[in-house]
């Protein structure tokens, strides 16, 4: 090896990977869901990815009226908030975790 050695493999990728936990340990994601199989996709991204997330079901938790008017006419299941947040659907969820960096 030219001009030093290495110590430890790849220990920005292992920094990263410690620092994506850290984020989403201090996360709590709630998904709003009908039982669809976008809603049933949506919790096992959230599974695989480690989050801690609460799921409300339709008809259970929350009516179609109660949805349409917290989240419009238009919106589509699954709907989820992370932290605080609303973020959309899944697609927007998808889209705001990757550029929060919850995926490397």
């Amino acid at each position: 090896m030219i001009g030093g050695s290495v110590t430890e493999p790849y220990p920005d990728a292992m920094f990263e990977e410690a620092e994506r936990r850290e984020r989403l340990s201090k996360l709590t994601a709630v998904i709003y869901s009908n039982g669809s199989q976008e809603c049933e996709r949506m919790s096992m991204l959230l599974k695989a990815i480690g989050g801690e997330f609460h799921e409300y079901l339709l008809g259970v938790h929350f009516s179609d009226r109660q949805f349409r008017q917290e989240f419009g006419s238009e919106a589509t299941y699954p709907q989820c908030s992370i932290g605080s947040k609303h973020v959309g659907n899944m697609k927007e969820t998808m889209q705001y975790m990757k550029d929060v960096g919850l995926f490397t």
